[in-house]
């Protein structure tokens, strides 16, 4: 294989999807899609290529590899104990009607997370969360609303019994009640423009993957989609060193407040 085969390849995919590649660390995501690759027996990116652009479940698999779907509900269960207790409450004493935004949701913990948490203050008529993800097939799976059993082990026990139904074969389906508050959307986050006047965005475990340069123009749009005191939640691996950059403060751990 040589450079010139990948990088034909990411040529290829950002035609057909408006996935730049080349805005992920190479290295990471050079090796991954290799092995996905080799797994099916092509011997060079052109022949894989060919392969996913006519066959829709081997594009599936590759936009499943390429954006890391792994997630739970209450993944670092005690950051989420500083949403429930201080960003919230906080929040809602300015504004009743919160805006809040899950970017790169994945399968769908992390907005239906946030639904979870927002039962604990209002009543769920009065709670809509937007999740967007550039994979349209974990989008489908997130509104399904399925999960096994060892996705949910963070899940408080009182929220757990009241919103999940099932346990058979492990799999449990969250409440129709829940699944109504998180509206699913499609979007590239480094090419698709964004929203404003969020009071949190939540983007976790994703922006790690991302080049310096593609970090960098992220968390000023972020920052530009945030309104005065609004919060960014961000992963335990992505740290801002210096968030004054884009016009943040610091919060508390993995967490950044917009300039008020």
């Amino acid at each position: 294989m040589t450079v010139q085969d990948f990088d034909l390849f990411m040529e290829k995919v950002f035609r057909k999807t408006g996935i730049d590649l080349t805005k992920y660390k190479r290295p990471q995501m050079e090796r991954r899609l290799t092995a996905l690759r080799e797994k099916h027996g092509y011997k060079d990116f052109a022949a894989y290529f060919q392969a996913i652009d006519r066959d829709q479940d081997l594009f599936n698999e590759f936009l499943d590899r390429m954006t890391i779907n792994v997630s739970e509900f209450f993944r670092n269960a005690n950051r989420w104990e500083v949403v429930m207790n201080r960003i919230i409450p906080e929040l809602l004493k300015n504004k009743r009607r919160l805006k809040i935004w899950s970017a790169a949701c994945s399968t769908g913990e992390e907005p239906y997370t946030l639904a979870l948490i927002m039962s604990k203050h209002l009543p769920l008529n009065e709670v809509e969360i937007l999740a967007t993800d550039i994979d349209q097939n974990a989008l489908e799976r997130a509104k399904l609303g399925i999960y096994h059993s060892r996705s949910l082990e963070a899940v408080p026990k009182d929220l757990l019994q009241k919103y999940f139904a099932g346990g058979e074969n492990g799999m449990y389906r969250i409440a129709d009640e829940i699944k109504r508050c998180v509206k699913f959307r499609r979007q590239n986050l480094l090419e698709d423009t964004f929203e404003k006047d969020f009071d949190l965005i939540v983007c976790r475990n994703v922006i790690i993957y991302f080049t310096e340069e593609a970090k960098d123009l992220l968390y000023h749009k972020f920052s530009s989609a945030l309104r005065p005191g609004g919060i960014l939640f961000v992963g335990s691996t992505e740290q801002i060193f210096n968030p004054q950059t884009y016009g943040f403060q610091p919060y508390d751990t993995f967490f950044y407040q917009k300039a008020k």
